[in-house]
């Protein structure tokens, strides 16, 4: 998606004016000062929920559940709990009760009710009840990490339902605009934040580098805004968006009171979010059972000072090239860059003991497979023109003899051939040799 308009000078003097995601910021209207923020939200018969004025964010379609379900980590660790029954249908609550449930929940946040925070509701705990149930189990592997970094800067621990509406807890999730990891950091806010990015690695897809990062730039977003609902907004759609609907809306500073001035998915932004939490509490009373999960095997790191492939570390290794992959989203094309600056690779607790005693097999298997050329041969053989072809007898066939030299102690390849007017490519060509290594006494032709 395009930006229409950016501030540039403030991007480079405030990393915390990027936004994380990039939304559309065409489909903002005109308003005038006088115009009344109302949220209007239409019920859609034919789709069978709201069409509010709104884009529901990227994660909140049906389209994620066959690639999360897909990945190792949920084939491997996640199944259906035969012990609980999942009803086929949502079960519908009076207002009242939506409100009061969502008053319960110990929040720092506000967690208010209206029609468009419903129609979120609704989508989730309807049309994507089996994402729910899925992101319930998985939740078991990601929310500690999510709760240790927002404690870290002592933020309110409900932001670890931020990831639900950005990537439906998907590591390696990349939006239409470019957002990556369960964060969904765009390029240049993950770098502000000390996210690195290769061809080789993305810090963004680092479930613990990228969960401090977005930790450290809520902090910065609360310390301009001072208000979490909009902080939540400005995660998606950058400060300057929230600072321009304060500026149409009359400089009102209520997420509510500036909606209709918001880009529309940011629009949707905050109700999403309220309808998470919503669903990762009250799970229950609308039949939804969650995944049944196993917790992964306890992992640790080795570092690597030398390129290896996961492939080879798999084949030496005995393990699953998935699980390899599983257990390191950072790396992006299956190359562990350790060449480049020592590199950490996770592998179950169980198997760093094998890995340490047969680096060197794994090293050395890398080394072959390794397809990037260290230094090239340049050939000087001399370009000679063309000419008429001439009978050649049987007799100057015979006098067009080889010329074989020995070579003496302390000769190259290099001195050989100025000697006898020739070059290294060609003595190399006559003789089939690969390198340069040439020994005392060897009989090596020169023509």
């Amino acid at each position: 998606m395009k930006i229409r308009k950016t501030i540039l000078a403030l991007w480079a003097l405030l990393p915390m004016a990027l936004p994380a995601q990039i939304v559309d910021t065409d489909d903002l209207d005109d308003y005038d000062d006088e115009d009344e923020a109302e949220v209007e939200v239409l019920y859609n018969e034919e789709e069978g929920d709201y069409s509010p004025g709104f884009d529901f964010p990227e994660a909140l379609t049906d389209a994620n559940l066959d690639s999360l379900m897909n990945q190792y980590m949920s084939k491997t660790y996640l199944q259906d709990d035969a012990g609980c029954q999942q009803l086929s249908e949502n079960p519908q609550f009076d207002r009242e009760v939506y409100i009061d449930r969502l008053r319960r929940m110990p929040t720092v946040m506000e967690m208010a009710y209206n029609d468009v925070v419903r129609s979120c509701i609704d989508r989730y705990m309807g049309r994507l009840r089996r994402q729910v149930s899925y992101m319930l189990g998985a939740a078991n592997f990601y929310m500690p990490i999510f709760e240790q970094a927002l404690d870290t800067y002592q933020l309110p621990l409900e932001l670890k339902y931020l990831p639900i509406i950005e990537s439906a807890l998907n590591p390696t999730a990349v939006s239409r605009a470019g957002a990556t990891g369960l964060w969904q950091f765009m390029l240049a806010t993950g770098k502000a934040y000390g996210l690195e990015v290769t061809s080789l690695s993305d810090d963004r897809r680092d479930p613990v580098k990228s969960s401090y990062a977005a930790a450290r730039y809520l902090r910065d977003l609360y310390n301009i805004f001072g208000d979490w609902n909009l902080v939540i907004a400005a995660y998606n759609c950058g400060p300057e968006n929230i600072n321009k609907a304060i500026r149409r809306s009359g400089g009102k500073r209520d997420y509510w009171a500036i909606y209709p001035y918001l880009p529309k998915e940011t629009r949707g932004y905050v109700p999403a979010f309220i309808a998470a939490n919503y669903a990762m509490t009250y799970y229950c009373e609308h039949g939804i059972c969650p995944m049944a999960s196993k917790l992964p095997v306890k992992t640790d790191t080795v570092m690597v000072d030398r390129n290896i492939t996961f492939q080879q570390v798999a084949q030496v290794c005995n393990l699953d090239v998935d699980m390899l992959r599983s257990l390191n989203p950072v790396y992006r094309r299956d190359l562990v860059p350790g060449l480049s600056a020592p590199s950490a690779l996770r592998l179950p607790t169980t198997e760093v003991g094998r890995f340490i005693d047969m680096q060197d097999s794994i090293y050395h298997g890398a080394a072959v497979m390794q397809t990037k050329r260290d230094e090239v041969a340049i050939d000087e053989t001399p370009v000679v023109q063309s000419t008429p072809k001439r009978t050649t007898t049987k007799r100057s066939q015979r006098n067009q003899r080889s010329v074989t030299v020995k070579v003496k102690r302390g000769d190259t390849l290099s001195s050989i051939a100025r000697r006898n007017g020739t070059t290294v490519a060609r003595i190399k060509q006559l003789n089939g040799l690969r390198g340069n290594n040439i020994r005392a006494g060897q009989n090596i032709r020169v023509k």
